[in-house]
């Protein structure tokens, strides 16, 4: 019980969620108070986790919970994203008609269960996390009934996430049945690498994972949901999902199954692999930005996926380091979109861009950075980041996964030059509206700053991240 102070920020959210609820119910017109204060709680739920100083892992609840330098960082940049949606998304929300108490309730229970997610050291607990993330994520998806797309999307999600959650749990019960336990470290002591029927528990739980972050062959819902949901629930989507899946992704691999690296590696390297090229060619004949957003992610997924591949300390820090900086990226990127707006009616398709540079030189400009970064050109932070994978990569000799990945960077570099095109040298189009919240205008000037200044320290990030050690 002494070390229950350590899961405060859990504990904290919970309550949040409970007394959000039941102000909402109790106080009319309240939308505008609950979105204040869901900011400033997440806010504090932030610096709760910062303020556990780790010395050593914790670990509680029969060791099913743990407590690490990853999972504060990981929590941190959960809270991060949360607290950045939240804020840009107001304006939105309020022209689109759907400015509700539920939208940032929703929002704090899914990252209670991304958060549950990510220290989870336990099947069960991984589950239920999975699962509080999830439903909220269904309805969030859903969230403007007015739109067709809207529902059709959050339906899609629903059906095609309920399917990878019963293969997930066939794996957790596979697991189960050949190690005797759910938790990681006991799984780790008594597993047999000889046995088939783990191997096969590891596939349909990395299948169920895969799903979760949109690796192919299991991304088919990303771009329909991408594009059908509010773009504030888009950007919620593209960004804080992924950390926590990653974060399983490192504990279920490195921790019950280190030793059997030479089963699990092939498939890593396998959904590496196609997200990278798949992501990279699909994207080219898109003509909705969001739904270019969508396979752009899948690539960069495949890059995140191919650091975890190595089977390395090294390899992992280089995919936390590249899931920090694309989050960044992403939020630059979508500042941008919201600011695509005239006459209160948001536009989204790459034609919208037209000429943009003319009337908006500074938005432009700040698109382009962040584009520039995304293909990975040098020396924006998003060139670093690949650099880091690459270098990981190439260290363990896994050179054709590398030749993939730089071919599959310069075919990305075409559809991000595309857009590039568009904005300087198409025809101009109607200007969009000047005026702007201020939190949207803060998040586009510092992740735009921070893209491009990244290079002055680039090592304080991997400084940060090298305390995290799992092998």
């Amino acid at each position: 019980m002494n070390n229950l102070h350590f899961i405060s920020p859990e504990i904290f959210v919970s309550l949040t969620v409970m007394f959000l609820l039941i102000l909402g119910v109790f106080i009319k017109n309240s939308s505008n108070l609950i979105h204040n204060l869901s900011m400033i709680f997440l806010f504090i739920t932030g610096i709760l986790i910062l303020n556990n100083p780790l010395e050593t892992n914790i670990t509680l609840f029969n060791d099913s919970y743990i407590i690490d330098n990853l999972s504060s960082y990981m929590k941190a940049l959960t809270i991060l994203g949360g607290v950045v949606v939240l804020s840009i998304s107001k304006k939105y929300l309020k022209i689109s008609n759907i400015f509700l108490i539920e939208y940032p309730i929703l929002i704090l229970s899914s990252i209670l269960g991304m958060m549950v997610m990510i220290s989870s050291n336990d099947l069960i607990v991984f589950y239920v996390g999975l699962e509080l993330q999830s439903l909220a994520l269904y309805v969030l998806a859903s969230f403007n009934r007015n739109q067709l797309k809207s529902s059709e999307s959050g339906l899609k999600y629903f059906v095609l996430s309920a399917l990878s959650s019963g293969l997930l749990l066939y794996g957790c019960s596979l697991i189960y049945g050949f190690s005797g336990s759910t938790n990681f470290n006991i799984v780790a002591q008594t597993i047999n690498s000889t046995h088939y029927g783990l191997t096969f528990g590891i596939v349909f739980i990395l299948v169920g994972l895969a799903f979760k972050i949109s690796a192919v062959p299991f991304h088919m819902w990303a771009p329909d949901v991408y594009e059908g949901s509010p773009t504030s629930v888009t950007l919620f989507f593209a960004i804080v999902p992924k950390i926590a899946a990653l974060t399983v992704f490192i504990r279920f691999l490195y921790i019950p199954f280190i030793n059997m690296i030479d089963q699990w590696q092939t498939i890593i390297v396998f959904l590496s692999i196609t997200s990278m090229i798949f992501g990279a060619v699909a994207a080219i004949g898109q003509k909705n930005l969001k739904r270019l957003i969508a396979y752009s992610s899948i690539g960069h997924i495949g890059y995140t996926l191919a650091g975890l591949a190595v089977g390395t300390n090294e390899g992992i820090q280089s995919s936390i380091v590249y899931i920090s900086i694309y989050i960044v990226m992403n939020l630059g990127l979508f500042s941008c979109l919201l600011m695509m707006k005239r006459n209160n009616q948001y536009f989204e398709t790459i034609e919208d861009l037209s000429g943009l540079s003319k009337n908006h030189p500074v938005l432009s400009l700040s698109l382009l950075i962040i584009l520039f970064s995304l293909a990975g050109i040098p020396p924006l932070a998003g060139f670093f980041a690949k650099f880091y994978i690459f270098k990981a990569v190439i260290e363990q000799s896994m050179f054709f996964l590398a030749i993939v990945g730089l071919l599959s960077t310069v075919i990305a570099a075409f559809y991000y030059l595309r857009i590039i095109k568009v904005i300087y040298f198409d025809e101009e189009k109607e200007k969009y509206d000047t005026e702007h919240s201020i939190w949207l205008k803060i998040s586009l000037t510092f992740s735009t700053l921070l893209i491009l200044l990244y290079f002055i320290f680039p090592s304080k990030l991997v400084e940060i991240v090298s305390r995290i050690n799992i092998i």
